[in-house]
């Protein structure tokens, strides 16, 4: 991971109450780029699961995979809330992420 000290959890979906895909990094921009043009074999180009619809930013990369770990037990409904709280219309961010990162 190259992190700079910031590892992200993010949650992608295929659109508004999709499929979904949880996942962690620290190179947020380059995960999200990697999934939204299918660059591999996976779950998210099966899917067409493109749409960074949820991200949070951490210090370290325990605190990330341990709320990734969660997350990824919870629920659908509670996925979705988490989504809908920050993007209630379940906006794609990658464009608006992809400027402030670098």
């Amino acid at each position: 991971m190259s992190s700079n000290g910031r590892f992200f959890v993010y949650i992608l979906a295929s659109g508004k109450n999709g499929t979904l895909y949880t996942g962690v990094t620290g190179n947020l921009i380059g995960r999200a780029y990697t999934h939204r043009n299918d660059l591999l074999d996976s779950f998210t180009h099966r899917y067409s699961v493109h749409d960074l619809v949820y991200f949070e930013q951490f210090e370290d990369p325990i605190s990330a995979i341990t709320r990734e770990k969660r997350i990824k037990k919870w629920n659908r409904d509670w996925k979705v809330r988490l989504i809908e709280e920050s993007n209630p219309q379940w906006l794609d961010r990658f464009h608006d992420i992809a400027g402030w990162l670098d």
